[in-house]
């Protein structure tokens, strides 16, 4: 059996890797990264805010993992080749990258969203996964050789989304760019996958369920597991996906929704 297979079930997921992770102060991000690093992973966390990075850094090393953080805005190039360069400074390599930082809008009609809105959520969720995906390749060519990475789309980008319809326009964009990308980079051995989770109890949604009453509850009903996501289940999804035990899965859209789009 060849070492692209052979796994070791008594280590841990991701036991030996240094991985990054964005957006990831809070929510599926903060989630994952203590999971990776409970999981083996040495892991660099970025997102904007500072207190937030240092709160599950802490927690991360009061668990005795190995964990560090960099602010970085992901709308902003320099900033995201700042934090992948990051990575490879503190530990030395890039293995896996979770490109989880992402920015909603305010839920209504296309037509009532302003310009600045929509630019903002473009340049977060389409231009950042963009750049972080280019310097994180590079870094992967650069030091380990080989090595995977996963976005986070959006069940809300596989079809019609009229009340986050810029949100679901760039989440479904992000799932071409995977795509594209899976083939062009899967002969240097450089996975590329994207996690399309469905109503997860994120502060995103929270907010959204204060604004506008009852959706949860709305989006449950249309749930066949009757319930939300916790963010740890989302980041249980991207670390197998990242992990050498998905060794030959590539260019997928796994959507962790509950059964929301079924069939």
């Amino acid at each position: 059996m060849n070492d692209m297979t052979s796994t070791d079930s008594s280590a841990g997921l991701l036991s030996g890797k240094v991985a990054l992770v964005t957006g990831a102060g809070r929510g599926i991000g903060a989630a994952a990264a203590r999971l990776f690093a409970r999981e083996g992973a040495r892991v660099l966390l970025a997102s904007r805010t500072e207190t937030e990075l240092q709160g599950v850094v802490e927690d991360i090393r009061s668990c005795d993992g190995v964990a560090d953080y960099v602010v970085c805005d992901l709308g902003d190039g320099g900033s995201v080749r700042s934090a992948v360069a990051a990575a490879v400074d503190v530990y030395g390599r890039l293995d896996v990258a979770f490109n989880n930082g992402a920015t909603g809008q305010p839920p209504g009609p296309m037509d009532e969203l302003s310009e600045d809105d929509f630019d903002r959520v473009c340049a977060v969720n389409l231009k950042g996964p963009w750049l972080a995906m280019n310097a994180e390749i590079a870094a992967i060519r650069a030091t380990s050789k080989r090595g995977a990475i996963v976005n986070t789309s959006s069940v809300g980008a596989l079809m019609a989304n009229p009340a986050l319809p810029a949100y679901g326009a760039t989440k479904r964009a992000l799932n071409s760019l995977t795509a594209s990308a899976a083939v062009t980079y899967g002969p240097e051995n450089i996975r590329i996958n994207a996690v399309a989770p469905g109503t997860t109890l994120t502060e995103m949604l929270r907010e959204w369920d204060e604004t506008s009453p009852g959706t949860i509850d709305h989006l449950n009903s249309q749930t066949p597991l009757g319930r939300a996501a916790e963010p740890e289940e989302i980041a249980q999804a991207a670390a197998w996906l990242l992990s050498d035990r998905a060794s030959y899965v590539t260019g997928t859209v796994l959507r962790v929704d509950g059964g929301m789009w079924a069939g």
